[in-house]
């Protein structure tokens, strides 16, 4: 059996800018080694001064974003949707006219979806136990990043999401508390959950509920992930079953993300999972406590058996056609050897947050021919933003009964598809949430699938699907204008402002 290696098979304890000194690249030949030097020195320069610039705007966006946060004090807000004329009108929204309403559901559950706003209401679900890469901090501290979700949710997909960070210690606990609030929600979103719990939790509530259960960290980044790559490939005209590819890191995303690479025809033997142990496979001195402690890893490591390789992350990466990382938010995480290792025009993906695992003007000039990262401010930004609200859009306007992985993959080409609609390039593989046009399509693809399935309760066309998620979509952004228009959502402050509020 071979032994489990390192992570990064160095040994050496002196780095020079984050790298192990014995890692640094080595010169290819002897003829010219002061020109090669320089070039050595100057890639160096390059490459920490690029990290430099992006450490520094990481770091100012966060203190605008607490700043911001103090003076708005929450993202969102429940508006009453409904006319109040007078005191009369609470007899038809309260008692007693409601009385009506909801003896009409006791007759027939699904009513509900009629009569409240169940057909249009999530929960946002976490008990913060893996939070934006910044890991267990618990459900206090994950609330603002439930808010930003359904600030997204609203303003991308017209879906009303109710934040629900709460205190569950064991798997059991979480998946009883979701199935006790269920009742109130036409679908659950899972959000920030620690790997491999993550996995079971949505597997048992998939089961047991009769509505929409979608892990976001899971689904909907490996969905963002493959129209991605999809559109990649077709810039570096390859395909998908005939790439070599290595996945960095085996937690929520990327599972799901080889799941659906090897549903879409890739090759097994040619996708290679890695770990912080090494390449994942069937030989692996781990791999029988995988069976227990870890079956989703368990079954990869299984399936492709290291794509034919065994060993660390330099020795996946070597002449492979794909990296996709999912890993440590640290941007030494990849270094600029492993990518001049890679094949031809290699494609990175760095999706790690706050921080990817490389900068992307490092990957560049290493030789990647597309860069992509999970962030808003630097192009390609793969991430799960560009999937969920119109996965919920459209699985809610179809009041689907679950959300399988045909409906992932059906979402992920759609996307990938009106990616082109204006034009692919290597710093434009994909939509960016600016691009709302494309949503509507997205969920009108996914209301498809759910009546192609059999899952919908609710069959319409596909220009009525459309048409439907049009409207909603659009409704949230005029709402949004309107209240700043009539200035009951503050304007935006400047940064001096804020300092000068706070010091008065």
């Amino acid at each position: 059996m071979r032994q489990s290696p390192n992570y990064s098979n160095v040994s050496a304890k002196v780095l020079i800018n984050g790298t192990p000194v014995n890692a640094l690249p080595m010169a290819e030949s002897t003829t010219a080694p002061v020109a090669e030097g320089r070039d050595a020195r100057r890639r160096t320069r390059s490459n920490r001064s690029a990290a430099a610039r992006s450490e520094g705007k990481t770091a100012a966006l966060g203190r605008r974003a607490v700043a911001l946060s103090e003076f708005y004090q929450g993202k969102v807000e429940t508006v009453p949707k409904v006319p109040v004329r007078s005191l009369a009108d609470f007899a038809l929204w309260y008692t007693p006219g409601v009385a009506e309403v909801s003896r009409t559901i006791q007759a027939d559950p699904d009513r509900s979806f009629d009569l409240t706003g169940r057909w249009n209401t999530i929960a946002i679900v976490t008990d913060g136990s893996r939070v934006l890469g910044l890991g267990d901090i618990g459900p206090r501290a994950a609330l603002p990043v439930m808010e930003g979700k359904a600030l997204l949710f609203k303003w991308l997909g017209g879906v009303d999401a109710v934040p629900l960070p709460i205190v569950a210690k064991t798997p059991e606990a979480f998946i009883a508390t979701v199935e006790a609030i269920a009742p109130a929600f036409g679908g659950i979103n899972l959000e920030d959950i620690a790997s491999p719990k993550c996995f079971g939790i949505l597997e048992e509530l998939q089961k047991r509920l009769p509505i929409p259960v979608w892990h976001d960290d899971q689904l909907g980044t490996a969905a963002s992930t493959i129209a991605g790559l999809l559109n990649a490939l077709e810039l570096t005209h390859r395909s998908v079953r005939e790439i070599r590819t290595v996945l960095l890191g085996a937690g929520a995303a990327n599972l799901v993300t080889a799941r659906l690479l090897l549903t879409l025809g890739h090759d097994p033997h040619r996708l290679s999972v890695v770990d912080h142990r090494g390449v994942l496979d069937a030989e692996r001195d781990d791999v029988d406590e995988l069976m227990l402690r870890n079956p989703w890893k368990y079954r990869v490591a299984l399936q492709t058996d290291g794509g034919g390789r065994s060993g660390d992350l330099a020795h996946a990466l070597e002449g492979a056609d794909v990296l996709l990382a999912a890993s440590t938010p640290d941007p030494n995480t990849i270094r600029p050897e492993h990518i001049r290792s890679m094949g031809k025009d290699p494609i990175v993906f760095a999706l790690a947050n706050p921080v990817p695992e490389i900068w992307p003007q490092v990957a560049s000039e290493a030789g990647a021919a597309i860069v992509a990262t999970g962030r808003s401010d630097f192009p390609n930004q793969v991430n799960n933003s560009l999937i969920f609200p119109a996965v919920f859009r459209g699985v809610l306007d179809a009041r689907a009964r679950s959300i399988p992985d045909e409906i992932v993959l059906a979402a992920a080409r759609e996307l990938a598809l009106h990616a082109r609609d204006r034009g692919l390039s290597t710093t434009h593989i994909l939509p960016t949430m600016e691009e709302t046009e494309v949503f509507p399509h997205v969920a009108a693809a996914v209301g498809d699938a759910t009546v192609r399935l059999g899952i919908a309760r609710r069959a319409l066309s596909h220009d009525e699907f459309l048409e439907r998620a049009r409207t909603l979509m659009e409704r949230s952004t005029r709402l949004v204008r309107a209240l700043s228009l009539a200035r009951l959502t503050p304007k935006m402050p400047s940064a001096k402002s804020l300092s000068q509020r706070k010091q008065g």
